[in-house]
């Protein structure tokens, strides 16, 4: 007979021992280190924002996309016919792609400045115009009243004293965020906690990477593929942030700054994508002994550049590195299994998975769904109930 599931957040399927001390071990971890984030889309679920697939769903009906963009979406994604799971993210890194093919040619003066999908011919102006289109898209599905209550608990969390007695670490903690929400962020502000983003100003900002060298902080939030509020002006190429609710000159043209997860073209070697890259390399190698806990919630490794970030760090860091991650999947899986499976690294991994948890010679598996996946669960974790 089947052993019945438990319901979602209840936590006792946690008091098995061998969890307990892995919950404990993982707390005594955090009090002891610089702790980092790595935040997914899973993490918004709760906020009332869509997952990737519900995402690509919305925008692909979306009233932003004109029809050249629609057609041009659809050869797209003929290119992509046999593929699992193809996303919006997915479709938009290959119009970038293929519209870094046209510009090179017509850079070199090339007669041809143009691509050709699935049969039909595309204009190095369609192709951009139609990233500007799936971006406005995704904002517009993003940009929506959303619940902050569990993000704000969240925060609390991650920032209350450590111990009874023992404050809170000097060191900022940093959050890595791969969505393009705000939550985080408004989170943070509710909290009263100092942070700095690389935006100077207030509502509406302007790029300067220097206020994420401010001391005094209490968090640095690295938004690794832009945000909804940031958009890049005619005259600066560096973002600002700017409220979609606020109506700029006729004359001022607004194209959202936001990076598709799979893009490798020229965008990840422009500022602030740059910038935002090398900061994230730093956290992830702590110098002069200290030790890092990196903490990834609610991602699927998905994005092959984010992945290979987090291993050269984890190879060069001299064992100051440790990744913890909580996974939707029974057992490692793909990037977390090669960790697992990998006698360099494996002894800096803890997996936090489903069925089981998994840290470097230990296995230990369960028969029901283990909730501490989800990211509401890991902020009862942070809180210290079990």
């Amino acid at each position: 007979m089947n052993p019945v599931a438990p319901p979602p957040d209840d936590l006792s399927p946690l008091r098995k021992p061998a969890f307990q001390k892995a919950i404990s071990d993982l707390e005594e971890l955090m009090t002891q280190s610089g702790r980092a984030f790595l935040l997914g889309a899973g993490c918004s679920k709760c906020a009332g924002l869509p997952l990737t697939a519900e995402l690509t769903d919305k925008c692909l009906t979306s009233a932003c996309l004109d029809s050249t963009t629609k057609d041009i979406l659809q050869a797209v994604r003929q290119e992509f016919d046999g593929a699992t799971s193809a996303n919006i993210e997915d479709l938009l890194s290959e119009i970038i792609d293929l519209l870094a093919i046209a510009d090179r040619r017509a850079t070199r003066g090339a007669k041809n400045a143009h691509v050709v999908i699935t049969s039909k011919t595309f204009t190095t102006e369609q192709l951009r115009d139609a990233c500007e289109h799936i971006k406005n898209a995704i904002v517009e599905v993003l940009d929506q009243e959303v619940t902050i209550e569990k993000h704000w608990d969240f925060i609390r969390a991650v920032h209350r004293p450590l111990r009874p007695g023992k404050s809170v670490l000097p060191k900022p903690v940093d959050y890595l965020v791969l969505n393009y929400d705000t939550l985080i962020e408004d989170a943070l502000a509710l909290e009263k906690l100092t942070y700095a983003d690389g935006m100077d100003g207030g509502l509406t900002a302007w790029w300067d990477s220097a206020t994420l060298s401010k001391t005094a902080l209490c968090a640095r939030v690295i938004k690794l593929h832009g945000s909804i509020n940031w958009c890049e002006l005619a005259d600066d190429p560096l973002p600002r942030r700017v409220s979609t609710s606020l109506k700029l000159p006729a004359n001022t043209r607004r194209k959202v700054l936001i990076w598709p997860a799979s893009t490798k073209y020229r965008e990840t070697q422009r500022d602030p994508y740059a910038q935002l890259a090398t900061r994230m390399r730093a956290i992830l190698r702590p110098s002069d002994g200290s030790q890092t806990v990196l903490m990834i919630c609610g991602y699927s490794f998905g994005d092959s550049h984010i992945n290979l970030e987090i291993d050269k760090a984890l190879h060069e860091s001299d064992g100051q590195l440790t990744v913890v991650c909580f996974t939707f999947d029974d057992k490692p899986e793909g990037q977390l299994k090669e960790w697992f499976d990998n006698d360099s690294v494996r002894e800096q991994v803890r997996i936090y998975s489903k069925k089981g948890f998994f840290h470097a010679d230990v296995q230990e598996t369960s028969t029901v769904d283990l909730p501490w996946w989800k990211f509401e669960n890991i902020t009862r974790l942070l809180e210290g109930k079990r």
